[in-house]
């Protein structure tokens, strides 16, 4: 639901027990939450309607309606005789009928009572009627035109600083116009010609189409309380092509929702603030020619670009490319690697919305939650032009994980451009600012990297994705190597392929032709409300297992597994996660099994028994099943486990599996059943506790076709990581045994030794 929507009390989903209690979202598996308590919408209906029709009536209609009704606001003491006057006041005119005046008290009593309560109810206005001597009708009309009263005195006010505005801007205006035409060459002294505009004109001629719309918002505001007509002033200049230059200094994004995981930030984001004012220049041209690298980058070919030994991927010719960008941010560092790839796809989602997305720091974290785990806009240098994101500018640090705990995660702090071309394509290209600011050593630069998107027919959109880094990966696990030093990790086929998966899930979820089946939910609102839970069941998941300089990760030894790692953390007040102690451990380790077969093994509820301990031996069946994209295993599924045991209640689990080319996860959190009722029927799934356990599987990069995930004749293997969560304890202020620690380490230990056992059972 956006932000600022209000929804009626009536149309929320009930959640009144038949004992009169709130409905519980404490978990079957233990646990423990606070209620959730709704207060009604004290607001009058009736008012909203006094106040909108004020607007729509004439000064003289307001006069009519004062006269005709009570006279509240005239201060004059005593009263008038309703009977008529003296002789000598006899009016030659026909008689009107007169109405009794209040008193000077009666009003200094309505004024004090006005001032704590503006909008008395029926009761309130009975009460002050007695002690005043007035009928409650009276005391209404009287309370209704003290609000017209002093709506009337605001928009008057209003009305005044309005138009100050307006002057202010139209000098504005003025002086920004004498100061193009005179505008001059730097070098030169002379006129500026076309196409040689300093920065300081071009920042002027954008800054006055800017002030040009608001002057024209302002005035059409003010001509609705004066009646005046709009002015529209004339455009000094034709319009110029963006460029990011509008230096309004404002701080906006902010940390991507992690479903609770609230992290200090490591030491390169911890150190990284906003951009000075000297700075702003530099990261202007910066982003501008990186911009104009991007777009040469994303369309050549030979000699930039050649086939690799596969003949699949393209692999960047390090010298050419020196060769054609000398300059750019610098010399690779010493010790560092280059990691280069281009992809392009075809997506649906409209070019304009995937624009949005990027743009936006919040939506662009969760679209790509398996690859980006923090994310923070420290500035915003341009908004744009006309509206839309044409010309935005944006400073940024992010943090790139690879979720397992054996790859670090990649910290970068950088500038982030939004342009539209001329043929209509839009770009957003990122590059790295830390040769303008200097600070701790950063293990991972980003040259110009980013995409082009074109629109196509019937709401697609074909993206090319360029992604280029120097990094310094020599703290990644053996295991991983491979894998990472080929750039299938973090290159632009994971990024792509995570966002064509991800738009197929952002269109099922507005689907509304839904096919009935066995166990689909054909309830919109009850789709969306379980896909935005389970959305928030990922997020926490990825940002909570990788190797982020934000974790205290331990490892343990003699447990018969692969490095099992483990850490805690504390949950208080928040209404996502259970309170308490939550114990987190992980290990990651190589199977001989190509990744889709891993992943239907652990995605099908009927081989759920093989692995998963806490189902002890109980039947498994879905429940309830959302299909997310064209391939089958891609869905948002509820699963109830019947426990063998009669003495044992039995679990309900909410899962989300997911697969594309190059990964696959399948993650799933016991769930409450009287929350996930309120949930299916649409209800807000934020109040749902939820602690996610699951899988990422990776391939390990020895395939004959390279890392595909999909190719049922793959010979490669599978690197899978296996993350629990467990709360430990419900008093956040415990502290945590070696008991506790023993039991997930052997529960982490049992569950990787099933899934080897299983699994090599079946490729024998």
């Amino acid at each position: 639901m956006p932000a600022g929507v209000m929804i009626p009390a009536r149309n929320m989903p009930s959640m009144i027990g038949v004992n009169g209690n709130v409905g519980g979202f404490g978990s079957t598996s233990g646990l423990a939450l606070g209620q959730i308590m709704f207060q009604p919408n004290m607001m009058e209906g009736h008012e909203f309607h006094h106040l909108d029709m004020t607007h729509n009536t004439s000064e003289g209609d307001m006069t009519r309606i004062r006269d005709e009704e009570f006279d509240s606001t005239n201060t004059k003491s005593g009263s008038e005789n309703q009977e008529g006057a003296s002789g000598d006041d006899q009016d030659p005119r026909p008689k009107k009928k007169r109405y009794h005046r209040h008193t000077q008290h009666q009003i200094q009593e309505m004024e004090a009572f006005f001032k704590e309560c503006p909008h008395p109810d029926d009761k309130q206005r009975k009460e002050l009627s007695r002690e005043l001597g007035l009928e409650p009708l009276q005391v209404k009309f009287w309370f209704q035109n003290k609000r017209t009263q002093m709506k009337t005195q605001h928009e008057r006010h209003e009305n005044t600083q309005l138009r100050n505005e307006n002057e202010k801007l139209r000098a504005d205006n003025m002086r920004y116009r004498e100061a193009l035409s005179n505008a001059s060459c730097p070098n030169c002294g002379g006129p500026t010609a076309i196409g040689e505009m300093s920065f300081d004109e071009h920042h002027l001629r954008l800054e006055n189409t800017r002030l040009r719309e608001e002057i024209d918002r302002i005035s059409a505001i003010a001509a609705r309380y004066v009646g005046k007509p709009v002015v529209n002033y004339p455009v000094l200049s034709p319009p110029m092509p963006p460029r990011p230059v509008d230096l309004g200094v404002g701080n906006f994004g902010g940390q991507p929702g992690l479903g609770g995981d609230i992290y200090e930030a490591g030491d390169l984001l911890r150190s990284i603030s906003a951009p000075t004012e000297a700075d702003k220049p530099m990261i202007i041209e910066l982003a501008v020619a990186a911009m104009e690298e991007l777009i040469r980058m994303a369309q050549m070919d030979e000699p930039l670009w050649m086939n690799s030994l596969d003949g699949i991927d393209a692999v960047l010719n390090e010298d050419e490319y020196i060769r054609i960008f000398p300059h750019g941010i610098g010399p690779k560092p010493t010790g560092f690697k280059c990691e280069a790839s281009r992809e392009t796809a075809v997506v649906i989602m409209n070019h304009i919305n995937l624009v949005e997305y990027l743009m936006d720091v919040n939506q662009w974290s969760t679209l790509f939650s398996g690859i980006v785990s923090r994310a923070l806009t420290l500035e915003v240098l341009s908004t744009g032009v006309a509206g839309n994101y044409n010309g935005a500018l944006q400073v940024m640090t992010a943090e790139f994980q690879l979720p397992t705990p054996l790859v670090p995660t990649r910290e970068s702090y950088y500038v982030r451009y939004c342009k539209q071309h001329a043929d209509g394509t839009w770009a957003v290209v990122d590059v790295s600012l830390d040769s303008i600011r200097p600070g701790p050593a950063a293990r991972c630069r980003r040259r110009p990297s980013g995409c082009l998107i074109q629109e196509m027919p019937n709401g697609y959109s074909k993206v090319t994705w360029v992604e280029h880094v120097e990094v310094d990966d020599r703290g990644v696990h053996n295991l991983y190597k491979h894998l990472v030093s080929s750039g299938h990790a973090f290159g632009a086929k994971r990024w792509v392929a995570t966002l064509n998966r991800q738009c197929e899930r952002l269109a099922s979820a507005m689907a509304t032709n839904i096919p009935a089946g066995d166990a689909v939910i054909t309830n919109q609102e009850g789709r969306k409300s379980m896909m935005k839970l389970a959305e928030r069941m990922v997020i926490s998941f990825c940002a909570g297992v990788s190797a982020s300089t934000a974790h205290t990760w331990t490892t343990l030894s003699g447990t018969g597994a692969d490095d099992v790692r483990v850490m805690t953390r504390k949950s208080v007040d928040d209404p996502g996660r259970p309170p308490g102690i939550v114990l987190s451990a992980a290990t990651s380790f190589w199977l001989p099994v190509p990744p889709k077969r891993v992943f239907d093994f652990l995605r099908d509820e009927n081989t759920r028994n093989e692995w998963d301990i806490l189902s002890n031996g109980g039947v498994v069946q879905e429940m309830a099943h959302i299909a997310n994209g064209r391939d089958t295993g891609n869905s948002v599924s509820l699963i109830r486990v019947n426990s063998a045991n009669s003495s044992q209640s039995n679990m309900l689990i909410l899962q989300e599996s997911c697969t594309d080319q190059t990964a696959s996860f399948v993650i799933y959190a016991p769930v409450d059943i009287v929350a996930m009722n309120v949930v299916l029927n649409g209800g807000d799934p934020d109040y749902v506790a939820l602690l996610p356990s699951g899988f990422a599987i990776f391939p390990d990069g020895t395939a004959a076709h390279g890392v595909g995930m999909e190719e049922s004749g793959s010979t490669g293997g599978s690197l899978l990581t296996v993350a629990f969560q467990i709360l430990v304890d419900s008093v956040p202020t415990a502290k945590l045994s070696l008991g506790s620690v023993a039991t997930v380490n052997n529960l982490i230990a049992c569950t990787v030794e099933r899934i080897k056992a299983s699994l090599s059972c079946e490729s024998a």
